[in-house]
């Protein structure tokens, strides 16, 4: 026995005993510490998010965070702590206390820097001071003259749109309008930055599994960004030009497109010789969110007929008085159209490109007990400029539809699938077109 008990290693016991223990105080230590002598303990939220981010983190990944955000709020009321250190917010007074003020942004953002950290824009910009100096030189380009300007380019990827839609109705084929969207979207982009489209909606599919992989990048980017240490690592140069992070085949196409400008000096009054204008003289909206709302605009409107005829009516008044007379409505003529602007705005309120941190859009005590269905009407008592600025290829794509076709989902009652991670992305709701005999 005793030979036994002097074979017995009581020395790495000893230690790794004492390691148990230790990390078990740490954890109890941090547990505590967390959930009852955290600054924002008193504010109600699930017992797991109080503990440790990977709560808020699991939601993300499971793609539905916008509503249980949602449910959240209506539970708790207008705060909610989803993580040790983050509290949602959908009060009335949240934009005058929140957005307007002259706060940093939370080390989150780091993850837009796209592809690696050597890309920094106003989005990935922490610090407020930084952030404004930046986006004056970005800011510029984005005004409504400069979009007209480009026109011509975006209405010739809008036609393209429409005949891939003119085939569909002649075959009478289901159509997944949101793919074709998706495309004359990301080209729009090509157009206005680099004078050139990158070719998908001319295809008529995703070249070179550019878009493939949205989801991943979506599920990528707004959860990554808790974790900036691993980020940094695991996100570098190398990965960038290996294409081993989701983020670098979207990144391959838009650097091969920037190359191709940039051996062209002659080429068009294009985004990027604004921004380089600039650069030598001294946010915004993303192609992501532009994809999202024709997306949710034209789908929200298709499952609410009397919407679209109603906007059809708008259209049809607009012609009888010389306008709207064109397949592509023109930018001008979309912003003289009040109905389609609503119908726009509802849509964004109803259903956000952007999923990550927005209740405040279906809140009954800002919008009222009619907050989660749809009604464009509540628009049509004010006007937005600020918001209808930002969209104008959205109403432009929207107009054009509602001219031309009548669109109908191929089971009227199947609702549309999406992921809500970082930006809400949707898919499988086919559709029916019909050319609209004038």
């Amino acid at each position: 026995m005793s030979s036994l008990i002097d074979a017995i290693p009581w020395e790495a016991l000893i230690t790794w005993s004492s390691l148990a223990v230790g990390l078990t105080a740490t954890l109890i230590t941090t547990i505590v510490r967390r959930r009852y002598l955290s600054a924002i303990s008193n504010i109600p939220g699930p017992f797991w998010a109080s503990l440790t981010r990977l709560w808020h983190v699991w939601i993300i990944l499971e793609g539905r965070q916008n509503e249980r955000l949602v449910a959240l709020h209506k539970r708790y009321g207008p705060f909610v702590r989803i993580a040790p250190n983050e509290v949602s917010v959908c009060h009335r007074d949240a934009s005058t206390f929140l957005l307007r003020a002259n706060l940093h942004k939370g080390d989150w953002y780091h993850v837009t820097a796209v592809p690696d950290f050597r890309f920094r824009n106003p989005m990935s910009t922490t610090d407020p001071r930084k952030k404004k100096a930046l986006s004056k030189h970005f800011a510029p380009g984005y005004a409504p003259s400069k979009v007209w300007g480009w026109e011509s380019d975006i209405n010739r990827n809008i036609e393209c749109l429409l005949s891939w839609i003119d085939a569909y109705a002649e075959d009478e084929k289901p159509m997944h309008l949101d793919k074709f969207i998706t495309y004359t979207t990301f080209d729009n982009i090509g157009s206005v930055f680099f004078s050139e489209p990158f070719g998908f909606i001319k295809a008529g599919r995703d070249i070179g599994g550019t878009l493939r992989n949205n989801v991943t990048l979506s599920k990528f980017a707004a959860a990554a960004g808790f974790f900036l240490v691993p980020l940094r690592i695991l996100v570098n140069p190398l990965t960038s030009w290996m294409l081993l992070l989701p983020m670098g085949r979207l990144y391959r196409t838009t650097s091969a497109a920037l190359r191709k400008r940039m051996s062209n000096p002659s080429a068009g009054d294009d985004m990027l010789s604004h921004w380089l204008r600039a650069s030598e003289e001294s946010g915004t909206l993303s192609v992501r969110e532009i994809e999202a709302q024709a997306n949710s605009v034209v789908y929200h409107m298709i499952r609410h007929p009397k919407a679209w005829s109603t906007a059809r009516d708008e259209i049809d008044a607009a012609r009888a008085q010389g306008r709207c007379q064109h397949r592509v409505v023109s930018s001008h003529d979309a912003q003289s159209l009040p109905y389609v602007q609503a119908c726009v705005k509802e849509s964004l309120r109803l259903f956000s490109p952007t999923t990550m941190g927005l209740p405040l859009h279906l809140s009954t005590d800002i919008w009222g007990t009619d907050a989660h269905q749809w009604h464009p009407e509540r628009w049509m008592s004010g006007y937005t400029k600020e918001l209808e600025k930002n969209w104008l290829v959205v109403s432009k794509v929207v107009a054009s539809l509602i001219h031309c076709y009548d669109i109908r989902q191929v089971d009227p009652d199947s609702v549309w699938n999406y992921q809500a991670n970082f930006t809400a992305l949707t898919h499988s709701w086919p559709v029916y077109v019909k050319k609209r005999m004038d």
